[in-house]
């Protein structure tokens, strides 16, 4: 099953082509946003491997705000055993609380390990998000977890961030505290859910808090200007993904009213009610339980009649 995130960013997917078709007028949205953000607070280093710090610090934000922290996208890499170091990784989750004595996977509340250091948290969260790449990527080669062999021990895994990502995860995680949590307002919290329409297609939210469903984003921005500082930047896709998430949850369950982005190396927490969100993008006033329904067709009817039609087909739709 192709992913959200991958369907948006193909101009020939019946997904980018019908949220670009319905809400064509994104640059005021754009621009409102970029101008909001400010600059980028929390830049890395040259030693961070920014791919994998974004993951991280999604791991580390879902453990600020949730109680019951689902760490089985991490187990499924892990347990995938595409290295060799499984016996590391389990006993990791055992002390962080992700699997009981019998490898049972259980909610992690993170205020019981509210003592362990700042930097345990961060080489925590880091490995976390190498166990997902284990699941995501189509292959294994450069992966620090390669380093480790099958002797290794949940401290060799905790090694492997290196000391500049750990400072910038931590400082990631202090500007969360000043800014993004104060935003979320009160009611049910659910990180990594899953809606109805990830049957038809992949996709998984950051956060939802109280009705509102929050995404992380960990772009460091645009090119450096001239004194060296970054402005945000809110590409056509990140938009688009953000409504398609709302979109997918055809039944209402989670009784979502407004979507949000967390620029989290901005300190930037950006809100939208849903319906005027889309009204502005559609430059119309829109219905959007009607709305559900139609990008419930295009999901379960046009995208797998695109994905059968041949691979050059696609290509030549999409250029």
């Amino acid at each position: 099953m192709s992913a959200l995130v991958d369907e948006v960013k193909d101009p020939g997917s019946p997904v980018a082509m019908w949220l670009r078709g319905t809400f064509p007028h994104h640059k005021d949205v754009q621009l409102a946003y970029r101008i909001s953000a400010g600059p980028a607070r929390v830049l890395p280093s040259p030693a961070v491997a920014s791919g994998t710090q974004g993951a991280a610090i999604d791991w580390w934000l879902r453990m600020l705000v949730d109680r019951a922290v689902s760490v089985d996208l991490a187990l499924t890499g892990l347990m995938s055993r595409r290295v060799s170091c499984v016996r590391a990784g389990l006993e990791l989750l055992f002390e962080l609380g992700g699997i009981d004595r019998e490898g049972r996977i259980q909610p992690v509340d993170s205020t019981r390990l509210s003592d362990r250091p700042d930097e345990w948290w961060a080489r925590l969260c880091y490995a976390l998000a190498l166990w997902v790449e284990l699941h995501r990527a189509a292959s294994v080669e450069g992966s620090r977890l390669t380093r480790l062999g099958p002797d290794s021990r949940a401290a060799d895994l905790l090694a492997l961030a290196n000391d500049d990502e750990v400072a910038d995860l931590i400082a990631m995680r202090d500007l969360a505290i000043r800014h993004l949590l104060p935003a979320l307002p009160p009611g049910p919290v659910c990180s990594g859910a899953a809606f109805d329409g990830s049957r038809d297609l992949h996709a998984d939210s950051d956060l939802i808090a109280g009705g509102v469903l929050v995404d992380f984003k960990a772009g460091r921005g645009g090119k450096p200007r001239a004194d060296g500082s970054r402005a945000a930047g809110l590409a056509r896709a990140e938009l688009d993904q953000l409504l398609g998430y709302a979109m997918m949850a055809y039944s209402d369950t989670f009784a979502l009213h407004t979507v949000a982005i967390y620029a989290v190396r901005f300190g930037h927490y950006a809100a939208w009610p849903i319906t005027d969100l889309c009204a502005q993008l559609a430059g119309r006033p829109v219905d959007f339980p009607t709305l559900r329904q139609e990008f419930a067709r295009v999901l379960q009817v046009e995208l797998p009649a695109y994905w059968a039609e041949p691979r050059q087909k696609r290509q030549s739709v999409a250029g």
